[in-house]
């Protein structure tokens, strides 16, 4: 510890040590904090993809629907959220049903889905965890071009 003489305080006009500058160090650990922080960011970290095969060339990556036997699946913005073929449903259970019974009357048929932009996507998630869960694998989506 540093002392000093208390003959030297009196003569500068410091009566006590309680009274001596003390200096601010809150700036300091600021910076200190901010160039920790830039560290930290800007660290080398491993990023996470999901690797997905896109076409390359623009012919490939659009390809017309061909015309064979499909059943056409409407996904639109407002209750009631789906349609076979423009047969609107209210629930999904009766929606399922149906969609089950064209397929197994239909089996070569191509499921063509055409989802409405302002649609939520919970219906969309529903319709393919449905497809999914019956190994319907033959889908099409279509998007406005």
């Amino acid at each position: 510890m540093i002392s000093t003489d208390k003959s030297s305080l009196s003569h500068n006009g410091i009566s006590s040590p309680e009274q001596l500058p003390s200096v601010d160090l809150t700036a300091l650990i600021d910076i200190i904090f901010i160039v920790l922080v830039f560290l930290l960011l800007t660290a080398n970290s491993q990023l996470l993809s999901l690797p997905v095969a896109v076409p390359q060339s623009p012919s490939s990556a659009i390809t017309a629907v061909k015309n064979q036997p499909s059943i056409t699946i409407n996904i639109m913005a407002t209750a009631p959220y789906w349609a076979i073929d423009g047969e609107q449903f209210m629930d999904l259970a009766r929606f399922t049903t149906v969609l089950i019974q064209r397929f197994q009357a239909m089996p070569e048929a191509t499921v063509v889905i055409a989802a409405d932009k302002a649609a939520p996507v919970e219906p969309l998630m529903q319709l393919l965890a449905l497809l999914q869960t019956q190994s319907i694998s033959q889908t099409q989506i279509l998007m406005e071009h």
